[in-house]
């Protein structure tokens, strides 16, 4: 393997030179090409390289060959090369699939690493670690490393229970020995986050909990035993526990990766942690809890690839889609998701923020915390710590000339007027309410302090919802249930006569639940002129619930029927999530 020639780092001011100029340098495009790619860039986002490779104007070889005079690294044709099985033994299946690496050389005590992306540093310095030598990395294209990691390690799988089987006595007394420490000794708990176990271990854990898709992994400590519980469709599920030894090493681990003060255990402490795990962006919400047996900490999961904004892929019904598409394109008035946490409300209203999202419209969100990224759209954090309180920050961004706004929650009447304001002023409002159901959004509204005549004006459409896990697709079954099942969601043996109900078996593929992944119910209520007189009147939560099914409306419970007949869930998922409104 040889360098690539680069151009002195000199000649550039001293930073790293761009892909762009190095492309040009390279004689793989023109200014033209560079230009067109850099507005796309800005548009719609991405890194320059993908985006000219995309367009057809560059190979994959271009690219290889850029990063690799871009970060001084060799280039490598990982098809060219013959490796040696003990090499390959070097690194685990987890770490090559974690990273996307493949190790290909091992010299004079070096291990070289080929990588298709050169800036993940972490690859090497957790490599570095664990496998106790200096590592050096390579360029090589991302298909020939999902190539390679297939070719050498096929359908091996490293399991949390073998691992911890491969863990010796030795080293457990190690950590327990580190443990009796002063627990404030940065140094020690240093050591303790850096050990190979350590590393591996997690790394596995984080593996695992994105392959399974979980949307957030909990480390809980108590008196003799240390739990991780992931939380997958909804529901938590405990994997095999490691040994009471590890617990302060791994929560040290997850604080080095997460930027946290290792040394402060008396308060609680947030960050995140932004990792690329199969070439996908991952992002990890860490929130650390002093408790009595020492700190618990949940990572909340924020993977794009997992999670699709937009409007179509939501799961409304046609009339529910229409009418929901046209009340995100009104130039004016509220609209309100609701629902408890956990319930897909921020899905709901990213997507109907994309599909807004346009050169000619100005949007803006305060969120606390911001959990995705979407190009074109400002948003602004909240951080009460300092002041940046939702009703602070929303008087702001109306000096900033919005077309629509997000306000990532409507928690006090200060918040709930400056929207309702803002809405009066010609834009239109995009927020959240923790209510049971639609129609008490609006008694909700009222307790606040809003003043009817305000709400009513204002308001133009409620949606609550609900996620329901889906039934497995591998090991779905159909079935004919009891009366006693169907009198739980109000149905007969007419009412389903000449349809099939399913149920799931349980297998490896959905961890012997029953269910695979998750589908919403909605209830979705137009704020009509009859309505507006019901609001203004103040009348209670059970008129307006009338006159909304009245007017059409349909429940959580029967839009949660109807996916029981579609064949998608089961009626114990939809009684456990859905209210039912004698």
């Amino acid at each position: 393997m040889t360098k690539l020639m680069d151009v002195p780092d000199e000649e550039f001011g001293g930073e790293r030179r761009s892909i762009g100029e190095i492309l040009i340098s390279m004689g793989a495009i023109d200014q033209a090409q560079l230009d067109e790619a850099l507005n796309v860039q800005r548009e719609e986002g991405g890194s320059i390289g993908h985006i000219l490779f995309a367009k057809g104007y560059i190979g994959e070889d271009d690219l290889v060959q850029a990063l690799a005079t871009q970060h001084d690294m060799p280039p490598v044709d990982l098809r060219q090369l013959n490796i040696p099985p003990e090499v390959i033994q070097m690194v685990s299946v987890t770490m090559a699939q974690m990273y996307q690496i493949i190790p290909i050389d091992y010299d004079g005590g070096v291990l070289t690493v080929a990588m298709s992306d050169p800036q993940n540093v972490n690859a090497l310095d957790d490599l570095r670690f664990i496998i106790n030598c200096e590592v050096e990395g390579a360029v090589a294209s991302p298909s020939q490393i999902a190539e390679a990691i297939e070719k050498f390690y096929g359908s091996q799988k490293e399991t949390i229970k073998d691992l911890l089987n491969d863990m010796s006595h030795d080293e457990l007394a190690q950590f327990e020995a580190h443990e009796r420490i002063d627990s404030g000794d940065v140094k020690n708990l240093e050591e303790m986050a850096n050990a190979a176990p350590v590393v591996k271990f997690l790394n596995l854990v984080l593996l695992t909990a994105i392959r399974d898709q979980a949307s957030d992994v909990h480390f809980e400590p108590f008196e003799d035993e240390f739990k991780i519980r992931y939380r997958i469709d909804g529901t938590l599920l405990e994997i095999t526990p490691p040994p009471r030894q590890l617990a302060m090493a791994l929560v040290s681990r997850i604080k080095v990766m997460s930027n946290m003060d290792i040394a402060e255990r008396r308060v609680p402490q947030d960050n995140r942690i932004e990792l690329a795990v199969g070439g996908n962006p991952i992002d990890l919400r860490v929130s650390t809890l002093p408790t009595v047996f020492g700190e618990s900490v949940v990572m909340r999961v924020l993977d794009r690839t997992v999670v699709s904004l937009d409007l179509e892929r939501l799961g409304m019904r046609e009339d529910e889609l229409m009418f929901f598409r046209d009340a995100v394109n009104q130039p004016n008035g509220i609209v309100l998701v609701t629902g408890p946490t956990g319930s897909g409300k921020t899905t709901t209203l990213y997507s109907a923020l994309n599909e807004v999202n346009s050169p000619d419209i100005k949007i803006i969100t305060t969120e606390d915390p911001v959990e995705y990224d979407i190009d074109g759209i400002v948003q602004v954090p909240i951080r009460e710590d300092i002041g940046v309180t939702y009703a602070a920050c929303l008087r702001s961004i109306l000096r900033q000339d919005p077309d629509k706004i997000l306000v990532g929650e409507i928690r006090d009447l200060e918040t709930a007027e400056i929207a309702v304001e803002a809405s009066l002023t010609g834009h239109l409002v995009f927020s959240t309410l923790h209510t049971n159901d639609a129609p008490s959004t609006v008694t909700r509204l009222l307790d606040m302090g809003i003043e009817p005549f305000l709400a009513s004006a204002t308001l133009h459409s409620v949606v609550a919802q609900r996620l329901v896990r889906t039934i497995c697709k591998h090991c779905k079954e159909a079935y004919t249930p009891s009366e006693d099942e169907l009198m739980q969601v109000n149905l007969t043996p007419e009412d389903i006569e000449g349809r099939q109900l399913y149920y799931g078996r349980k297998c490896d593929h959905c961890n012997n639940t029953g269910h695979r992944g998750r589908c919403a119910v909605y209830e979705i209520m137009k704020i009509d002129a009859k309505m507006r007189e019901l609001i203004m009147g103040r009348k209670s939560t059970e008129v307006i619930r009338v006159e909304a099914q009245t007017s059409g409306m349909r429940t959580l419970r029967e839009s949660g029927i109807l996916r029981i007949l579609d064949g998608q869930t089961t009626i114990q998922e939809v009684v456990r999530e859905t209210l039912a409104f004698e």
